[in-house]
């Protein structure tokens, strides 16, 4: 049996009415170095603006404001520097859940606050209006564009000109368009109409008129009331495709191994066509490395050979917008040669060139031409190089960057080497590349100057701006580019020098600083920064809002979750001035927030461990300076779902029946399915097998039966489960058949393979079975070998019964296959048979991508991407390569790429132990497979931190319990926690011991092998990279040496050795030996000391001088009682008995005939007097003749023979001591030992 690592919750949070998402910074793929002003304030949490209660500063009014900016500001820092700590995962799969530590918040340096404060001083918050529509609808709000055409816009003929524009705004905004930078007059133009509710343009053609008449530059603008936003300046073009000019095409005369270049010269178009080339009869022009096309089209051979006049070549256009392909009237090649006879045999010779008598020459570029050229690549877009050489033999291409190596990351290579693309280039792209065309006759080079410049790019777009009167705010507006861009500002689309002043307003360069805005200062203001190649223009309006707080989830929701998990109650909120938060439980006037309780920036209220006290109703409250909103939660705890009896691990018999056990525990409101799990997928249950509600029954167990069964207990909000592996052994089959008599053995192997019906992708193969030798052949194995990935290496590809003889293939693209076949009888398999010939499928994109795709650090700061490579059958094409993508999960930042040949890449520079969107698609000369599926993966985990709030307590001498809490910063998965502890005494220490425990385990209880020493535990977490930082603590001191403990022992009146038994080690004892009928009557005081817990050669305490002594003490004290006894008897004193009731002793009661024996563990002067109990009396014992009522407190025996049976116990406080005394029997025939 196997208990399976997979319990968990469905969420921290359970089932929920409304979803909580995820707040952090980090889930949005924020970084502390991208902060901007709208970050200080908010977080966004699944579309809703869950704003900072850090802001509450907001609430005082204009007049506190300037007086506490200094203290608001520092404020947000250390909010912003906490909300980036916090983590929330949300990850299944741990045997016990327990409670997910937060990350503590680690106060950020005064240098900070400073730099901050400096940085922002004189700004106030800003608000986002969440997406609810009953705000969007009640709130006024300038305009902002939501949709718009491209900036290139290219349209088709044949259609109607479609450009679009829509906006947003409270009021609904109004639009008006502009043509060349003049006014656009709509009404007049019968073919022109605006959509209704947009500024949609619609341009109808089906009365008539040309498209290219509205040619030309169109802007669009949306107005209300608070101000106007822009479009981008559109470019509307035609989409043209002009015919290819007829002409007449004479034979191209060529030397055999001489280069040629067939000139495409494709007609203009809009946008430029696809260039390919094709015959006449439409079959596509085979290339390779020497005959190739070239980037503007042409098609290049780098030496001409005879075979390639045994077709034409015609170069195709294809046109995107009207779909249409215009064909080139075709060349026709003729190719002098001094070998006349195309002989097929030649094709494969080592020196072919030779052989046709064609001399070898060195290389030389066909394009470009010259040694060096230049370039020019705007940053973002793909640089292509291009390099095609002629010469005999055909040249090979290699690529270099001088100084510096080519960037493995962004650069691939493309047509068969001659071309060089690196993608999304950037300014460290630009230098000198070279290309190096070389043979065995010699090499050249062309070297090519590459200047990246760079159209304006943003490095800090302005955003919409929110404020409540009275703040203050700013517009930023940065961009970069080569050459550098210009910045203008305009306001409601009216340059901003020509706008009205308004001193509240401040410009500097490319930021507009507002001061203690009012409703008056609402507009749209735009930025435009352009250079030479391009331009941006971004909208960006200011609005000042007063609204009272309001409540954006759902009223009174139901969260379910199970015990002792962590769970987060969300309550998203809006108001200006923002409003503060704050929580309460079932109507009680504290706020919660610490201990077991944590409110995060956005109001979120966090239950670190749910408990069942914590059910109940919770209300959060959001108040600003205008009122108050509030809404209510109900939480309800649940029962963990646990399978306390699981399957065991079992070995059956064929034919037998076997019981696989599941029982369960759930809480009784939620609804439970257990189900059942075969080699981890879902068992189908047949009529050979009954399921029921706590077990699985097999009933005849098969062969197939055998392998692992899991079963599922599972609820709406958690599940458990547990494995078992069922063994079937198979019995001895009996021959039954009538050649079970004849020798057996393996069958002759097939022959005369035979390939018919070739097809794209199949093929029949036949064969004629060998001989079966005296045992019936029961399969045919077909198997291939290729001979491009690997070459003589021998695969299965399909298996088929014994009673066929031929079957039809089914193959992949791309493959040179070569089949054979094997023949299977129950003796073995037969040697293959020779292989058929070969057959080569053609080529087409791959239809599927690797498979195993795994992301995982092999260093804390990265993360290895890995899969398993596709084989020959699944690559359909040459040059198969791999497209790597990745992002962080849970944002929206663009897609990181990369080609690679191999079946791994590193991405480095990563955060630690942080999810990874990971895609790896297929990729050959044909083109792309389908689009895969997003694995997650995880980069380097690092040494978690110390485990938390690490406590030893010692509850009795005899154990010591420990407990500690998960690590804050756990930086990866958990595999565990060590513990390394050791006894010491003084001076002296033990034997280090060392326990490791899962990572569930937050306790443990050690076992001390004496109540004196103390301990020292250090505890430390593992993840995979090994532990991380301990924590040491030490076990609390013994007993105080002031306390001590004092210990009577009774004993018979006779000299035999009486050993003391359960003493502290290391301890000073006294004692001594009395009479208990006259504690005058006493020996010396001995004191002595036992030995410390770990000391290793203890003398036998039979040996020491001080026991002999004290034995011989002892005998003559014994016999000095006896004969006070003797006397007493010879005189005919008697022995009243007394009933048994506490009443002083009086003097006419007679001294009774005992001793007693006291030791102590201090030093004390030997005890004059009788030894009475805490009140004065003594009990008195109905017979004197009874054993039993001679021991302490009913504690001690004695057996028949008068020997001491007996317990003692050492109390630490003087009134037990005291109380136990008290209720001492005494006896006339015994003594006492006391321990003191």
């Amino acid at each position: 049996m196997r208990r399976l690592a997979a319990r968990g919750a469905a969420g921290d949070a359970g089932e929920v009415a409304a979803p909580a998402a995820d707040s952090s910074d980090s889930a949005q793929g924020r970084s502390p170095s991208s902060w901007r002003l709208i970050d200080l304030c908010a977080i966004w949490d699944a579309g809703v603006y869950l704003p900072s209660a850090a802001w509450n500063g907001a609430s005082s009014g204009v007049a506190r404001r300037r007086l506490n900016e200094a203290e608001r500001l520092s404020t947000v820092r250390e909010a912003q520097l906490k909300r980036l700590e916090v983590t929330r995962p949300r990850v299944l799969g741990s045997r016990e859940r327990g409670r997910v530590p937060r990350m503590a918040r680690q106060p950020p340096p005064p240098w900070v606050h400073a730099a901050f404060l400096l940085c922002l001083l004189s700004l106030g918050g800003a608000i986002e209006i969440p997406m609810d529509p009953s705000i969007q609808n009640e709130l006024t709000q300038p305009p902002t564009i939501t949709k718009q055409s491209v900036k290139d816009h290219i349209v088709d003929p044949r259609d109607n000109i479609l450009i679009e524009c829509e906006a947003k705004g409270n009021p609904a905004p109004s639009f008006h368009w502009t043509r060349n930078s003049r006014f656009f007059n709509i009404a007049k133009d019968p073919r022109v109409s605006m959509r209704r509710r947009s500024g949609t343009l619609v341009i109808d053609f089906r009365s008539g008129g040309r498209p290219e008449e509205y040619e030309g530059e169109y802007q669009c603008f949306a107005r209300n009331k608070f101000g106007t936003a822009l479009s981008n300046r559109i470019r509307l073009q035609v989409s043209k495709s002009p015919l290819w000019p007829k002409e007449n095409l004479d034979p191209v005369v060529v030397q055999e191994g001489a280069p040629l270049t067939l000139q495409c010269n494709p007609p203009p178009g809009l946008p430029s066509p696809v260039i390919f080339w094709m015959s006449s009869s439409m079959e596509p022009i085979t290339q390779d490395k020497r005959v190739s096309q070239g980037h503007n089209g042409d098609l290049y051979f780098s030496n001409v050979m005879l075979q390639d006049m045994q077709t034409d070549y015609s170069c195709n256009a294809r046109f995107h917008f009207t779909h249409t392909i215009q064909q080139k009237n075709p060349f026709t090649l003729k190719v002098l040669t001094n070998h006349p006879y195309n002989d097929s045999s030649l094709r494969n010779h080592p020196d072919m060139y030779s052989a046709r008598g064609v001399a070898e020459r060195t290389p030389s570029f066909m394009y470009p031409q010259g040694t060096a050229s230049s370039q020019m690549v705007l940053r973002g877009m793909d640089l292509l190089l291009e390099c095609i050489a002629s010469g005999v033999p055909t040249p090979d291409i290699a690529w270099y960057k001088k100084g510096g190596d080519l960037p493995s990351d962004k650069a691939k290579f493309e047509n068969f080497n001659k071309a060089l693309r690196i993608t999304n280039v950037s300014e460290e792209d630009s230098g000198e590349y070279f290309c190096l065309a070389s043979n065995k006759m010699g090499s050249i080079r062309h070297t090519i100057s590459v200047r990246v410049k760079a159209a304006p790019y943003w490095l800090d777009e302005p955003k919409n701006l929110i404020l409540a009167p009275g703040e203050d705010g700013r517009l930023v507006c940065r961009a970069n580019g080569n050459p550098k861009p210009t910045v203008q500002w305009m306001v409601n689309g009216e340059p901003l020098q020509s706008a009205p002043p308004n001193p509240n307003r401040e410009v500097a360069g490319d930021t507009i600083i507002f001061r203690d805005t009012q409703i008056s200062s609402r507009a749209v203001y735009q930025c435009n920064t352009s250079n030479e190649h391009g331009y941006l223009l971004a909208n960006a309006f200011v609005s000042v809002l007063d609204v009272p707080p309001r409540m954006l989830s759902p009223r009174n929701q139901l969260i379910r979750v199970i015990l002792y998990n962590r769970t987060r109650l969300d309550c998203p909120f809006f108001g200006s001035p923002i409003p503060t938060l704050r929580w309460f439980k079932n109507g009680q006037g504290s706020n919660l927030d610490g201990g077991n309780y944590h409110v995060y920036e956005n109001g979120s209220l966090e239950i670190k461990m749910i408990r069942k006290e914590d059910q109940g109703i919770y209300t959060c409250v959001a108040t600003n300076i205008l009122g108050k909103a509030e809404n209510q939660v109900r939480l309800e705890v649940k029962d963990p779902t646990r399978i306390y009896r699981m399957p065991e691990d079992q070995v059956a018999k064929r034919g037998t029946t076997v019981q696989l056990e599941c029982r369960v525990k759930h809480d009784p409101s939620l609804k439970l399915t257990v189900s059942w799990l075969k080699d981890d997928k879902p068992l189908y249950i047949g009529n050979r097998m009954k399921k029921e509600d706590d077990s699985l029954t097999i009933f005849g167990v098969a062969e197939r039966d055998q392998g692992s069964y899991t079963c599922v207990a599972s609820t709406e909000l958690d599940q458990d489960l547990a494995k078992a592996y069922l063994t079937v052994l198979a019995d001895q089959a009996t021959p039954t058949n009538r050649l079970a008599a004849l020798p057996k053995g393996r069958p002759d192997r097939p022959r005369d393979l035979e390939l018919t019906d070739l097809a794209e992708r199949s093929v029949r193969l036949t064969w004629i079975p060998g001989d079966d030798n005296n045992s019936p052949i029961t399969d045919y194995v077909v198997q291939f070998e290729e001979d491009q990935f690997q070459p003589g290496v021998w695969h299965d590809h399909s298996k088929y019964p014994g009673s066929v003889n031929s079957a039809v293939l089914r193959l992949s693209p791309y493959v040179n296959y070569q089949f054979r076949v094997i023949a299977v009888n129950e003796v073995g398999s037969s040697h293959p048979s020779l292989p058929s010939e070969r057959y080569r499928t053609s080529g087409a994109p791959p239809e599927s991508n690797p498979g195993d795709v795994k992301g995982e650090g092999t260093r804390k700061n990265n993360m290895e991407i890995t899969w398993t490579p596709m084989n020959a059958t699944s690559a359909f094409g040459p040059n198969l390569r791999y497209i790597v993508k990745w992002r962080r999960r849970e944002t929206r930042e663009a897609w990181n790429n990369v080609t690679v040949w191999g079946s791994r890449y590193v991405v480095g520079q990563t955060p630690v132990y942080v999810p990874y969107e990971i895609r790896v698609q297929a990729e050959n000369d044909f083109g792309k497979g389908p689009e895969p599926e997003s694995v997650i993966g995880y980069s380097g985990e690092d040494l978690p931190s110390a485990p938390r709030r690490f406590r030893v307590r010692q509850p009795n001498l005899e154990t010591i319990n420990l407990e500690w809490d998960h690590p804050e910063h756990p930086n990866g998965i958990m595999i565990g926690y060590t513990l390394k502890y050791v006894a010491f005494n003084g001076t002296k220490v033990g034997k280090q011991i060392v326990e490791n425990f899962s990572p569930n385990q937050t306790k443990f209880t050690v076992q001390r092998t004496d109540p004196v020493s103390r301990y020292r535990f250090t505890l430390s977490a593992r993840t995979q990279v090994g532990s991380g930082e301990a924590v040491t603590e030490e076990s609390p001191a013994p007993p105080n040496e002031g306390n001590h403990t004092k210990k009577t022992v009774p004993v018979k009146a006779q000299a035999q050795p009486i050993q003391l038994t359960d003493l502290y080690p290391g301890m000073t004892y006294t004692l001594r030996v009395y009479s208990r009928d006259n504690e005058g009557i006493s020996s010396t005081v001995i004191t002595f000391m036992t030995s410390t817990a770990y000391t290793n050669n203890q003398a036998d305490i039979a040996t020491q001088g001080w026991f002999i002594g004290l034995m011989c003490a002892i005998a003559l004290l014994v016999l000095i009682l006896l004969i006070v006894c003797f006397i007493k008897r010879s005189r005919g004193g008697k022995y009243p008995v007394r009933e048994k009731k506490d009443v002083p002793l009086g003097p006419e009661d007679p001294k009774e005939e005992d001793g007693s024996f006291d030791y102590s563990d201090e030093d004390n002067k030997p005890l004059q007097g009788s030894q009475t109990s805490l009140d004065g009396t003594i009990k008195q014992q109905e017979s004197d003749d009874s054993l039993v009522d001679y021991g302490e407190g009913g504690e001690g025996q004695f057996n028949e023979d008068g020997s001491f049976i007996g317990q003692y116990t050492v109390k630490k406080d003087k009134e037990e001591t005291e109380g136990n005394e008290s209720s001492e029997a005494t006896s006339p025939v015994n003594a006492i030992y006391s321990l003191a």
